[in-house]
Formats: structure tokens, C-alpha cells, sequence
């Protein structure tokens, strides 16, 4: 896929590891509250709760969890009243970065947010000053022993997939927002089990970063994904593989 970021592909990686330490239920519980108080308890007629209910079973979370993070969004049940702020910066080497959270305190999490910005030599930005260069998009990642390439090929390019590319021990399937459901369903009508999906905005272009700043660039984007209230951290970085394979050797 043209101007895909590194990082896409490294923290749909990480999703395995990030369930084990419990984050992915925080943030996937998070989501289904805010898409149900936004558009409704009904995912039939709400594509966001939906899709946050379809990566929540995807993830094993039980569905009297998915039952109680809907009902405090409608209000049923007493619950913490969240609010969606992205935060846009710049990393080392002017790498650009956006940074959607949920939070109950914006305050405190502004400046969490841009502390961690600054110990990493970056700099929180204002509101669009890097959102023009991602688009939005969907994307599923999809293990090569569960299907064939040709299978997989005449499945999600039918239900309105946009490309599909190989990495490592994946395909990985990207979709226009508005074809992100079909597609899933798709798949999954045709036994064809989805490691992960996710909206994720993609960069158009990307900066290519190389030595201490790849390191640095990494770093900062694993302490954002890290904090609590941060859902999801889109970067243009770009790093070639030996500078890939020789950070995962230190």
C-alpha cells in the first residue's frame, strides 16, 4: 500500500501482546461507550458500535462487558463521562503524529500528553497542523495460513476491499471507511478469521528516518500508545528494514 507507515504495521503486531497486559479491554470498553452515547445502544444503526463490538469479540472480551460498556453509554448504568480529543505533533527528524484519546480529565491529559511529546524531542502541535496528511482508512489484517491469496483476493475485493498486500505472516487488507464493515463480514462469511481490524487514518506521504532518530521516533510513539487514555497514535514514519532489524536486536 502506497505511503503506509511502519508503524501501522508494527502496533497491529503488538495487539497479541497488548491484550495479554489487559489494555486492548480499556480501550476497546472505551470505545463502545463513547460510539454508544454518540449513535445509539443499536449497532445495527450505529456502524461505529458495530464495528468496536465486532473487535471486542474478536478479542475474546466477554459480552457481559460489551452489555455494561453499552448501557453506560446510553445511560442505563451510572458511568464515567468521557470526551474524544486528538492531539497533533511533530516527532524527531519532523516525523507528524496524531494522537486520538478518550478521556475523563482533558486537562490532565493534555499535559501528560505533551510531556511525553517533549522527553522524546518532539513538540505537541495545534488542531490541523498534521491531520491533512492522513486519510482515513480501513484496514484488516488477515493471516496467510488461513486462506490463499487468491481466495482472500476474490472475497474482499468483491465486498469493495481497495488493496491487499503481503507482510511477513499477513495479508493486509485496506478498505475505504465506508466499505470497512462489508468487508469484515465478508470474510468472515467465508471462514476466513480476521487477526485484526481497524479504522486507522494513513499517512499520504511518509518521512523516512534512519539511526537515533528511528530510535527516538519509536520510542515516543510506544509511550504514547502506552498511556491509558490514548485509543490510537498515526505517524508517517518511514524505516527501512536494517535499521528495523538492528533496533530489534538492542
Amino acid at each position: 500500500m502506497s505511503g503506509h507507515s511502519k508503524w501501522s504495521t508494527i502496533k497491529h503486531k503488538k495487539a497479541a501482546q497488548d491484550a495479554k497486559r489487559g489494555k486492548i479491554f480499556t480501550r476497546l470498553i472505551k470505545e463502545i461507550t463513547i460510539a454508544a452515547r454518540l449513535g445509539g445502544g443499536n449497532p445495527e444503526h450505529n456502524p461505529r458500535l458495530r464495528s468496536a463490538i465486532a473487535e471486542a469479540k474478536s478479542n475474546n472480551m466477554p459480552n457481559n462487558n460489551i452489555e455494561r460498556a453499552i448501557k453506560k453509554g446510553t445511560g442505563e448504568l451510572e458511568g464515567v463521562s468521557y470526551e474524544e480529543v486528538t492531539y497533533e505533533g511533530y516527532g524527531p527528524g519532523g516525523v507528524a503524529m496524531m494522537v486520538e484519546v478518550i478521556t475523563d480529565n482533558k486537562n490532565r491529559t493534555t499535559s501528560e500528553i505533551r510531556k511525553i511529546f517533549s522527553k522524546s524531542n518532539g513538540n505537541l502541535g495545534e488542531n490541523g497542523c498534521v491531520a491533512w496528511m492522513f486519510e482515513a482508512k480501513g484496514f484488516i489484517v488477515v493471516k496467510k495460513e488461513s486462506t490463499s491469496e487468491e481466495q482472500l483476493m476474490d472475497v474482499a475485493l468483491e465486498a469493495g476491499a481497495e488493496d491487499i498486500q503481503e507482510e511477513d505472516d499477513t495479508f493486509e487488507i485496506t478498505t475505504q471507511p465506508a466499505s470497512f464493515s462489508a468487508v469484515r463480514e465478508a470474510l468472515e462469511a467465508a471462514s476466513i478469521p480476521v487477526e485484526s481490524a481497524r479504522l486507522d487514518k494513513v499517512p499520504q506521504n511518509t518521512v523516512a528516518v534512519s539511526g537515533k532518530e528511528a530510535e527516538q521516533v519509536l520510542r515516543l510513539a510506544e509511550a504514547l500508545e502506552e498511556h491509558d487514555d490514548v485509543q490510537n497514535v498515526y505517524a508517517n514514519f518511514d524505516i527501512d528494514q536494517e535499521t528495523m532489524a538492528a533496533l530489534a536486536r538492542e
